[in-house]
Formats: C-alpha cells, sequence, structure tokens
C-alpha cells in the first residue's frame, strides 16, 4: 500500500508529497481537496439513514501546498431531506468548499422508468492493477471511459468509505468528458457527483456523456459505475488552461 496523500495532526492534514497538484507543483491537487471535503461531511453527517445524494465541490482558488484545516456546517435538517456543507481553509483562506445533499433511504417504487441508465460495454475490471484504466471502444473517443481504483488512502490510518471513494473518482468525470485525442487542455472548476447509491467495490467506472465548449469554457457530465451497474453522474464545468512544459 502507497503512503496516504495526508496525515491528520492536531485537527490539520500534512499534506504527502504526492499530494501536490499536475497543474501547479506548488499547489494542492484539486481531486484530493474534493476528496477531504467529502471525508469532513461523511465523518461528520453520514448515517445509514441517509444516502448523499447530491455532492457539489467548488474549487475557485489554488490551495497553497501546506497543512489545511476543514470546517462543516448544517444548513438545513429535515424528516427527509439533510444539506450540509464544509470548507477547506488555508493561509490564504478558504480555498474550496462543498455542499451536500441527503435523502432518506426509502421504499423503491414497483414501476419500471423507461429512461433507465442500462449498464455500460466496458472491460472486467477485475484484475485490473492500474488505478487509471482507460479504453475508447473501437478508438471512438466519443464513447471513451474509464476505470478507477484508488490505490492508497486519503488520510493515514482511515479505510476510504465508498462516499469518499465516489467523490474521488467524480473529479476524474472532467478528462473522461474533456479530453481531447492526445491532451488535456481544460482545467475544471467545479464538479457534481449525484448518486442514486452508494459504489460497490473498489472499482469506479466513468463513461463520456457529453461535452460542449466555446471560447475556452466547457461543460461536460460522465455516467458513473461500480461492477453492479450505474450509480450516478458527474457533471464538471471547465476553463482552458493549456499545460505549458
Amino acid at each position: 500500500m502507497r503512503p496516504a496523500f495526508f496525515t491528520l495532526t492536531d485537527g490539520r492534514f500534512v499534506p504527502d508529497e504526492d499530494a501536490r497538484s499536475w497543474w501547479t507543483p506548488g499547489m494542492l491537487s484539486g481531486p484530493l481537496l474534493g476528496g477531504l471535503l467529502a471525508r469532513a461531511l461523511d465523518t461528520a453527517f453520514g448515517s445509514p439513514e441517509f444516502q448523499f445524494t447530491r455532492l457539489t465541490v467548488d474549487l475557485f482558488r489554488n490551495a497553497p501546498f501546506e497543512p489545511v484545516e476543514l470546517s462543516t456546517q448544517v444548513i438545513r435538517e429535515g424528516r427527509r431531506i439533510r444539506v450540509t456543507e464544509a470548507s477547506v481553509l488555508t493561509s490564504v483562506g478558504v480555498v474550496a468548499r462543498a455542499s451536500a445533499v441527503q435523502l432518506r433511504r426509502g421504499e423503491q417504487p414497483p414501476g419500471e422508468v423507461p429512461t433507465r441508465t442500462p449498464a455500460w460495454d466496458a472491460p472486467d475490471p477485475t484484475g485490473i492493477t492500474d488505478p487509471y484504466f482507460g479504453f475508447a471502444p473501437d478508438g471512438d473517443h466519443s464513447r471513451r471511459g474509464m476505470w478507477i481504483r484508488a490505490d492508497r488512502p486519503l488520510v493515514a490510518g482511515e479505510e476510504l468509505t465508498p462516499f469518499v471513494r465516489a467523490a474521488l473518482a467524480a473529479d476524474e468525470g472532467s478528462p473522461v468528458a474533456h479530453r481531447g485525442e492526445s491532451e488535456l487542455e481544460f482545467i475544471n472548476a467545479d464538479y457534481t457527483l449525484a448518486l442514486s447509491r452508494d459504489p460497490v467495490g473498489e472499482h469506479i467506472g466513468l463513461a463520456a456523456g457529453g461535452h460542449v465548449s466555446e471560447d475556452g469554457v466547457a461543460v461536460g457530465h460522465a455516467t458513473m459505475h461500480d461492477v453492479k451497474g450505474p450509480i450516478g453522474f458527474s457533471m464538471t464545468i471547465a476553463v482552458a488552461n493549456v499545460r505549458t512544459v
């Protein structure tokens, strides 16, 4: 097992070297901030009675590569809905935040829904060891997909919960939807994860759903899967940011 991305010390999350941003080495990785926000909400408000149904992560400021703190609050506590928020605090202030909606689990209606999302045509992830296994059926990049398997803890000494695993994977909806045939030239400013249920197992899949862009601004979405079938969607908005080496 590779070392965790963060160590929790005196209420602060201290980053490992691998937590550096792919885009800007002096900053923290955006997807990992989304994971920390999901972890904070799951730790504070997760319960068997409620399903985390929607998580929106706003990545509106670069986070310096330094220890960070997390805060949470309840916005609305109802019989069938719970709305909460979390923030990441650094020496330069709040750099990211997340809002979540939880809905009370209950009886499933008996009728079939004609628009129900079908299972995808993807390789079986059994035996795949690569943490990011991408593919494009018949070379068709409009149908590209990816299996993701987290190969290390987010925080030292902790197992990833299904919700946190899904939140970490949801950020990859951006490259699945926005990547060109050879380069990723859009960096996402936020992502929204919508879940009907928690994922089962270690592998989470994303299947490209669509991309629209103009004047350097892009929106896109991907369907999320586990080994049992579709579990929800990831939608991302992104801005052109051609990476220079």
